[in-house]
């Protein structure tokens, strides 16, 4: 039970890194594709891509950073982590453009910085 426990987080840690990944890319391609071609704006900047997105960063970084600090005791990638999520909200408020980006880019960098981390800590117990 316990390593399948284990399992389903990293797989979590690892889906965060991967959702991570797709936001910034996600807003570099909304920049690129808008500014300069003209196309996409009404699908790259819907308001509700942008919550779903959170929401999904929310939940699984709740989960596995949370989870994370009982089985390593280390707070630091929850720290960062929940740092990456309030930039990203700030985001949200800000609007889009290139404000937008930088926070949000910023956020889910330090979002999956803490994923990679809370992974490399859960699954060695002699690293530093």
């Amino acid at each position: 039970m316990r390593a399948a426990i284990a399992m389903i987080r990293n797989r979590l840690d690892r889906m965060g890194i991967l959702l991570s990944a797709l936001c910034a890319l996600h807003c570099l391609a909304g920049i690129l594709l808008v500014a300069g071609l003209g196309v996409g704006g009404e699908f790259l900047f819907a308001p509700s891509i942008h919550r779903i997105g959170l929401a999904l960063a929310i939940v699984i970084g709740g989960i596995t950073l949370a989870i994370g600090i009982a089985r390593h005791g280390d707070p630091r990638p929850l720290q960062i982590g929940a740092l990456g999520l309030g930039l990203m909200v700030v985001a949200l408020a800000v609007g889009h453009g290139a404000s937008e980006a930088v926070l949000t880019i910023g956020g889910v960098s330090l979002l999956a910085w803490a994923h990679l981390r809370n992974l490399r800590l859960s699954n060695c117990a002699t690293c530093d």
